[in-house]
Order: structure tokens, then C-alpha cells, then sequence
């Protein structure tokens, strides 16, 4: 038994250390700089009448050969011509040939460049006679309103511009056609750990990184573009079956379906789970809580709702820690009764290893009868452990995620609750309440090698959560200080 349970906690820990060893030695360490620039050239740029084969929902890669090979950028040809829309603080440069450019939006605190890698990463093809056919509108506009015809295609377009920076707009025809959306991209990491990548909405979200290879095929409800807290996203509002492919970091999203009239919208935002969820189409799930969503999302509205009384993140995550290991207390009770009893059966433990040392077999037999004569399971130690690992890794979504914690203050020199604790102050205590719970936590093992293995555990947690968020650690300590705090008064009642 006590083999199981160090095989337990191991897994348990080895979990953790996975995560920490990711970020610390694969996550990127360098400074924000402004994303790569992509070769001039967009070298002919002529992706109007690239060809795309047929077969587009089988699943070969015909046309993902062809598609993924269109030039990075979506740059406007040479004879196109630009319309700026502007309302209010909020504004979208649109050319003649249908690519969004030079995007700003209220919703976003980030440029558009910063967040996609280029200021034209989204155009919109006719697709006749299996050819990516480049529009050709003539544009009038009034306000925040746009009008265009394409007379040679018979396309009609109308865009407007709402505040807020939501540009809604739509493509109508007399008869069906199909339509093909393209974003261009540049692969980028951030300080803050944050991977660009292509989002698309179908059954599920699936996340690609920018470089990926990918094809994918299903109803579409949106296509966007994912980084540093931001998104770039059109949602169709006529939802059609798509051919999704991923490939030289472009991605295109051919509509099978043929439409009369094609809706969509186009926004840049910061990726705030309940503002997003406002604007519809499913695009809070833009948000990657990760497969602990469940926990991850009601933490978040625990802590925006103390927010609204104590407008202090690091005060609402201190509070929101103290509810959740109350609340988990009386099953945490009956834990702590366990390990009470194992405390005060380490000399007669001690006393079995001396005696027979020499036949493993013996001393397992005799170590159980020991556990069953005193009602002590060695297990019970570790359910605090496996209740609080998902809270933990929800935790650690809802702030490497959330945009509510950006920049958000604490007190003093944390200033930022989503960055690395500048001077360690947060991480050295909460190592130190760690080590302070393993010095109350019986052993089951009275191998010296392994006992110091377990008290070593807290500095090598220390040392990994160095450059973790402010928040994560606040809510590490905060919620092993507590835990000591019930273990004592547990320990003192009782016998």
C-alpha cells in the first residue's frame, strides 16, 4: 500500500512538473517584439485564377496543394482601390477586391499587426469554373456605411461599420455561388508565453499553430486568428458546409455550399469570455480553459463577482481560494484524521522496517496489519492532493487565459496578476508554506533517501513556478496556508 501511494503522488507530481518543465524550459523567454516580417513579396500576388482542384471534400490533397501554396499576405493588387470606414474610435481600410486591412477596433488594446503578423491578413474569392476569381467592386460610401457592385461577376456588397468596431457585411448574387476565405498569418511567441495560431470553428474549435499542416472538413461557423489575449475572427451568419485547409501559414476555407447571399461579420477583440459570448456565434470558445472548463469558467465568474464588491483581482482570488478549501473541507476532514493517525504510527512503522528488513513480503504483511489495527489508510493523504489538482490546473487556464487578469494590479510591486512575479517574493513563500505541509504530512516510508526526496519536492515546485503568473502563485500560497491552518486545528481535535 504505501508503494501505491508513492506511485500516486509521483504521477500526481510528475503531472505538474510536466506542465512547469514546459513552460519553463520550452516556453519562450524573449522580449514581445514586433512579429517577422514575411518576404516582399507576395510575389505575385496574383492569386486571382490560382486553381483549385476538385475533390475538396474528399479529403485529399489536391486542393490543399494549391490552396496552402498561395503567397503569405493579402496584399490587394496593384489596381485595386482602398475605402476607409470609420466610426468613432474604430475604423476598417477595405480595397476594391475584397481584402480587410489596417483593422482597428475599441474592442482591442493590440494592433492588428501585432496580432496577426501582417495589416492585410483577410480576403474574400469568387470561386467560378474551379478558380480563385479576385472581385472587382466599385465602392460608394456614406458614413460607416459601404455599397459596392461588381458588375462583370453580378456581385452586390454592403459592410457597415459598428460601434464598437463590428463590421458587418455580406456578398449577394442573383444566382448560388461559392465563395473562399482566406487568412494569412506569421508565426510568433510571445513573452507571455502566448502562440499565434489559426482558430476554426466547426464540431469543435481547432487550434493549429500558424506553421502547422492541417485539413479539416464540416459545417464552419467562424475562422479566426489567436494571440496575445486578442482575436481576429468572421463569423458566418449563414453557416455552409467547408473544406478547411491549414498550409504555408494560410489558411483557407472554401464554402462548398453555393449561396445567394454570403453574411458574415469581422471583429478584433480582446478574447473577454463574456463579451465574446455576447456578440453570439459560439466565439467564447475562443477561450482555452483547457479540459478543466468546467471548474475554469465558474472560477472566473466567482472572481468577476467579487470583483464587483472588492475591485482588487489579487484580493478576489485570495477570497475566491479561501471559498473553495472551505468548501472542500469536510471531505478534506476525514483525510487529515488519516494522516493524524499515520503521524502517530511512525514509530511502530520504524519498528516493522527494523524487524523485518530483510523479507519485503513480511513487512508488507505486517505494515498492513499495523494500517487495518489502527483504522489508518495511507492512501488518505493524498485526497487533498487529487481535489485540489483540477482547481489547480482550471486556476492556471483561467489566468494564462483571462483577460480580466491582463495587467491587473495587486498590491505594491505586483503590478500585473497574468506576469511572473518580478522579485520571486510570491514563489519563495509559497515554497515555504509547501515545505511546511510536507513537514506535517506523515510518511509511510522510513527510508531516509526517499523522505528527503519528498521534502526536496517544494523547492523544485519553487524553482518551476518562478516564472508563472503572479496569480497562480498567489492562489498556490494563499490555498497551502489554509490547508496548514485546518490540519492543525484537525490535528488538535483529534486524539
Amino acid at each position: 500500500m504505501a508503494s501505491e501511494q508513492k506511485r500516486l503522488f509521483l504521477a500526481l507530481s510528475l503531472s505538474a512538473l510536466v506542465l512547469f518543465g514546459w513552460q519553463a524550459f520550452f516556453a519562450p523567454k524573449n522580449s514581445f517584439v514586433a512579429p517577422v516580417k514575411q518576404e516582399s513579396a507576395d510575389k505575385g500576388n496574383s492569386a486571382v485564377g490560382n486553381e483549385i482542384n476538385s475533390g475538396t471534400l474528399t479529403g485529399e490533397s489536391t486542393q490543399d496543394d494549391n490552396v496552402g501554396n498561395a503567397p503569405i499576405g493579402a496584399k490587394p493588387s496593384l489596381s485595386s482601390k482602398a475605402v476607409l470606414l470609420e466610426n468613432g474610435d474604430s475604423s476598417i481600410r477595405i480595397t476594391s477586391d475584397l481584402v480587410f486591412m489596417d483593422i482597428q477596433s475599441e474592442m482591442a488594446t493590440d494592433s492588428l499587426e501585432a496580432v496577426v503578423g501582417n495589416k492585410s491578413p483577410f480576403r474574400v474569392f469568387l470561386i467560378r469554373d474551379n478558380r480563385k476569381i479576385a472581385p472587382q467592386f466599385s465602392f460608394t460610401k456614406s458614413g460607416s456605411r459601404l455599397e459596392g457592385v461588381d458588375t462583370v461577376n453580378n456581385l452586390k456588397f454592403i459592410g457597415s461599420l459598428a460601434p464598437g468596431g463590428i463590421f458587418n457585411w455580406s456578398i449577394s448574387s442573383p444566382s448560388p455561388q461559392q465563395y473562399y476565405m482566406q487568412l494569412t498569418s506569421s508565426k510568433m511567441e510571445g513573452e507571455g508565453r502566448q502562440i499565434r495560431q489559426f482558430l476554426t470553428l466547426l464540431k469543435d474549435v481547432e487550434r493549429d499553430n500558424i506553421d502547422e499542416e492541417e485539413l479539416y472538413e464540416g459545417t464552419l461557423q467562424w475562422i479566426g486568428i489567436d494571440f496575445h489575449y486578442h482575436l481576429l475572427a468572421t463569423v458566418l451568419e449563414n453557416k455552409a458546409v467547408s473544406s478547411v485547409s491549414i498550409k504555408n501559414s494560410v489558411l483557407g476555407a472554401r464554402l462548398v455550399e453555393s449561396t445567394k447571399e454570403l453574411k458574415a461579420r469581422t471583429i478584433l477583440s480582446l478574447k473577454q469570455f463574456e463579451s465574446l459570448e455576447a456578440m453570439g456565434g459560439n466565439l467564447q470558445l475562443s477561450v482555452d480553459f483547457g479540459v478543466f472548463g468546467v471548474i475554469a469558467i465558474p472560477i472566473l465568474n466567482g472572481l468577476r463577482f467579487i470583483y464587483e464588491y472588492v475591485p482588487n483581482y489579487g484580493l478576489a482570488i485570495i477570497l475566491i481560494t479561501l471559498f473553495i478549501r472551505t468548501l472542500l473541507f469536510p471531505l478534506q476532514f476525514k483525510s487529515f484524521k488519516s494522516m493524524k493517525k499515520m503521524q502517530k504510527l511512525q514509530p511502530q512503522l520504524a519498528k516493522v522496517k527494523e524487524k523485518y528488513g530483510d523479507d519485503p513480503q513480511r513487512m508488507q504483511k505486517e505494515t498492513m496489519a499495523l494500517f487495518k489495527k489502527n483504522g489508518a489508510n495511507p492512501m488518505g493523504g493524498c485526497l487533498p492532493l487529487v481535489m485540489q489538482m483540477p482547481v489547480f490546473f482550471a486556476f492556471y487556464q483561467v489566468l494564462f487565459n483571462s483577460v480580466e487578469l491582463l495587467n491587473a494590479p495587486f498590491f505594491l510591486w505586483i503590478t500585473d496578476l497574468s506576469a511572473k512575479d518580478p522579485y520571486y517574493v510570491l514563489p519563495v513563500l509559497m515554497g515555504i508554506a509547501m515545505f511546511g505541509q510536507t513537514k506535517l504530512n506523515p510518511s509511510t516510508t522510513a527510508d531516509p533517501t526517499q523522505q528527503k526526496m519528498m521534502m526536496f519536492m517544494p523547492l523544485i515546485f519553487t524553482f518551476f513556478m518562478k516564472d508563472l503568473p503572479a496569480g497562480l502563485n498567489l492562489y498556490i500560497f494563499v490555498s497551502t496556508l489554509y490547508g496548514i491552518v485546518q490540519q492543525l486545528i484537525v490535528y488538535k481535535t483529534v486524539d
